[in-house]
Formats: structure tokens, sequence, C-alpha cells
């Protein structure tokens, strides 16, 4: 049987708006294993997110490895990390040097933004943080979430003594001309991978990732290809967000959930949504 390769996205793809996975998209997951298929998770999150992710009341927990998830590897903040699964051994690793994080955290600096900058994988759960006192209500929720894990940039915790980093992340809020500041971002750092999100907290704000050249889902995914020599023709993604542009363009089929924004359906074929078990759909589309 031929070996061929399985990438879906987590959160707004495999993942529910409850945070939880499906029975009928872990039983199809599961079923892939039958037909040659290695199972990848792409997501964005850190290692430190997606642990969190496993313990929460009502995700499922059934299934032969301790999450329940059917899946062989897991790629982490888009590209910059890839482990196996469930053992999490760390296979490639990407992070950015101490100049790097000065140059990028500068050019923020000099935009006015609010940003995070992530230690290097797997460690990437601690990170320091410059709020510009402005009304940014998603970079505060996700502040939230990681009280006990970040600081802030001061006198004491500079970009300067930061070292090496994982990526450093700008929360752009609703009300900006974001479109513009991407463009600015890209302007003035393209010696770099910066990648665009929709946050999965508010679903409205953009988050802007920036990390080393090269790094992204689709680099990730083909480095596991490569390393278990499969073909790209024989690769499949599923995606619902611009951050898994490059992951759909590299695979030799490339869905988008219905959740996904309409340029991205205008361009990949649609399955249902993630809360209507899209990522089933396109398993049943890809086996006989």
């Amino acid at each position: 049987m031929k070996n061929r390769l399985f990438v879906t996205d987590l959160d707004g793809t495999l993942l529910r708006d409850d945070k939880t996975v499906s029975q009928k998209d872990l039983a199809a997951m599961e079923r892939l294993k039958q037909y040659g298929f290695t199972r990848v998770l792409a997501t964005g999150r850190s290692e430190y997110s997606f642990a969190n992710l496993l313990q929460a009341p009502g995700f499922d927990g059934s299934g032969e490895n301790p999450a329940g998830l059917p899946v062989d590897y897991v790629i982490f903040s888009t590209g910059a990390g890839i482990m196996e699964y469930p053992g999490l051994r760390v296979l490639q690793s990407k992070d950015l040097a101490g100049e790097d994080v000065v140059n990028i955290g500068t050019c923020f600096e000099n935009m006015g933004l609010d940003y995070m900058v992530h230690r290097p994988f797997p460690d990437s759960k601690y990170f320091l943080y410059r709020s510009r006192g402005s009304e940014n209500p998603d970079f505060q929720s996700r502040l939230g979430l990681y009280d006990n894990v970040c600081a802030p940039l001061d006198g004491r915790n500079s970009l300067a003594s930061f070292g090496r980093a994982t990526q450093l992340i700008a929360i752009l809020p609703v009300s900006g001309n974001n479109g513009r500041t991407i463009e600015h971002i890209r302007r003035f750092l393209p010696g770099y991978s910066v990648i665009t999100a929709t946050s999965p907290l508010d679903r409205m704000s953009l988050w802007v990732e920036v990390f080393p050249a090269g790094v992204s889902k689709s680099s990730a995914a083909g480095f596991i290809a490569d390393h278990l020599e499969i073909e790209r023709a024989d690769t499949v993604a599923v995606g619902n967000d611009y951050n898994d542009r490059d992951l759909l363009e590299w695979a030799g089929t490339g869905y988008v959930v219905e959740n996904a924004p309409p340029d991205l359906r205008q361009i990949f074929e649609t399955v249902p949504s993630n809360n209507r078990h899209g990522v089933s759909v396109a398993v049943s589309r890809s086996i006989p």
C-alpha cells in the first residue's frame, strides 16, 4: 500500500468551537491508518497550549493514546517545532538568533505595536511582552491565559538580553488599519517568515507571527514527508485560515472547512465546517 500523508489544522478545523473533537472526526482519523496514511496535526499552538487543551474538561479522552487523538506527529508553533505523538520526542526545532529578536522587536516598537517574544521551542510557553497601553482586548486575553509564565519587557528584561526565541507575535486590534500594518511589517522584515492568522481567541483580531526564514506549516509537513519518503502528490491537507494557505498550496490536495474566510473558499475545495465534521468529509474524499 502506498504511503500517504494527511495533515489537518487544529483550531477551527479539527477542533470544534467548544474546544472538543467530534467522535466522527476521530473515527475518520483512525480509519486513515488502515489506508497507509501518516496523520499530522499542524497547529499554531505551543506545546504548552496543546497540553492544556488535552486536559480541558469535555475533551475526548478515548482511544489508544492519552488524549484520544489518532495522530502520529504534531507540528507546533506554525512549523517552528515538530514532535512525534504521543511520545512528544522533538524531531526538529528552529529559532531566531538574539540579533533577530532585537531587529524584529525594534520594528514592532517603532510601529507602536503590542507584541510578545517567546523562548525557544519547546519552552515557548515562556515569553516577555510589551503593551503600549492602547485598547487591545485580545492581547489582554492572551496575557490572562499565560499570566503565570509571562512578564513585561522592562529595564530588567530587555530585548537585548533576551537571546534566542521561537517567534515574536504582534496582536493587531480590530479597529486598526491592519492591512497596511501587515504590509509595513513585511517590507521592514524581508528576511523572515511573516505569517498572519485570525485570532483563535476573539476570532476577529489579527496576529502577525514572525519566525526564522523558511518556517511554515508547509515546510514542516515537507520535512515529515521527506523523512517518511512520501511524495508531495500523495499528501492531503485541511485548514481554515490564512496561516494554513501555504500548507494547502503545498499539499497534493488541499481542503478548507466552510468556516474559512470567503477568499480561501474560492481557491480551495470546501468541506463542511469544523462544527459539522468537515475533517471526516475530507478523509472520505481521500480514501477508497
